[in-house]
């Protein structure tokens, strides 16, 4: 969740995310890896750099869903 949080100040390249985090490169690349795979977050290469940024549109999907159920659900629990 921090890697999304980082995030959410704008793009930033894989080498400024792991000055963040106390693990190896490697570790920082899977977990961007599953984030895209999610389609939380999608890069950009910039020359020698790739760049990270939120993928807001499915983000704001997702809390748009989570909105839903909630509605349902305190909607189902004052029956």
């Amino acid at each position: 969740m921090f890697l999304l949080n980082l995030l959410k100040g704008g793009r930033l390249s894989a080498g400024e995310i792991c000055e963040h985090f106390s693990v190896t490169g490697a570790s920082i690349s899977r977990h961007l890896a599953i984030l895209k795979d999610a389609e939380l977050i999608r890069s950009r290469r910039e020359g020698k750099f790739i760049y990270y940024e939120l993928n807001t549109s499915v983000l704001e999907d997702v809390m748009l869903w989570l909105t839903d159920l909630k509605g349902v659900s305190d909607h189902e629990g004052n029956d």
